[in-house]
């Protein structure tokens, strides 16, 4: 399915968060939110799951305003995984993952063959089946993210949104995670801050800053020097990747603090 956004925006105590974004993401593919912290990336996803009400503009699933859905049926095709997942419970790696099918059964309702099923290929998909059993409070950060994808992958979504998923995760798990995500036949977008990452795998993107849309199109139109000095405000250098042939990112060091004319007092070094 489709996901699109018309010219949506969001109000926080009279500030606009999420200001006049338009986008689409075309049936099957995966769509990089990138931008500077505070630009409205996690924001636009909870607008589109309802976890939030827009202040004004339409944000459809296929052909069907989200506002005519009802939050289950929202949660029965729509997994969202946001930046961080706490609890003190005493629950495993297994309980937090079988709480993706929640949507698919009846509050009282045994688990059935297709929910096992959808468990254990999620737990196999992000490399936990052999950690099932663990308690989440003795796991690492990482560690958990790749849980509370894995449950989300157990909700067996035909959308799939991702607030910075590769945070806290190794470069082998950052690796193997969006390749899974980009080989699922869910449509997906993912908010991301490694532009290399984004350009690797993502199919579009769209550059936020300050809540609007700066840009948008394919990695090779979008990921380029000028882009990354007008929202970044650092300079890079953009070429083809020699293995892969998506633009790569090479950052310019930043100039030190003492050459921007910021003083400090050396006394105490």
């Amino acid at each position: 399915m489709s996901i699109a956004a018309r010219n949506v925006r969001w109000i926080v105590s009279g500030k606009i968060i999420v200001d006049d974004v338009t986008l689409d993401v075309a049936p099957g593919s995966m769509l990089g939110l990138v931008g500077p912290n505070g630009s409205g990336k996690s924001s636009l996803l909870r607008l589109i799951c309802r976890l939030r009400k827009v202040a004004s503009g339409v944000i459809t699933l296929g052909e069907i305003d989200v506002t005519a859905l009802s939050h289950n049926a929202i949660a029965r095709r729509v997994a969202l995984v946001e930046q961080q997942a706490t609890t003190d419970a005493q629950v495993t790696v297994l309980d937090v993952v079988r709480l993706g099918r929640t949507p698919h059964r009846g509050p009282l309702s045994p688990m059935t063959d297709i929910d096992r099923a959808a468990i254990e290929a999620a737990l196999v998909h992000v490399d936990m089946d052999g950690r099932r059993n663990q308690p989440w409070t003795t796991l690492s950060g990482g560690e958990r993210q790749r849980v509370q994808i894995a449950r989300a992958l157990a909700q067996t979504p035909t959308e799939l949104l991702l607030d910075e998923p590769t945070n806290h995760l190794d470069v082998q798990h950052q690796l193997d995670i969006l390749s899974l995500v980009a080989d699922l036949p869910a449509t997906s977008i993912v908010a991301l801050h490694d532009l290399n990452l984004a350009a690797m795998f993502c199919d579009t993107i769209v550059v936020l800053k300050g809540g609007r849309v700066m840009c948008a199109g394919t990695p090779d139109a979008i990921i380029t020097a000028d882009m990354i000095r007008d929202v970044f405000g650092v300079e890079a250098h953009v070429e083809p990747s020699a293995h892969h042939g998506k633009p790569l990112v090479q950052f310019a060091r930043p100039a030190r603090l003492r050459d921007r004319g910021v003083a400090f007092d050396d006394s105490s070094l």
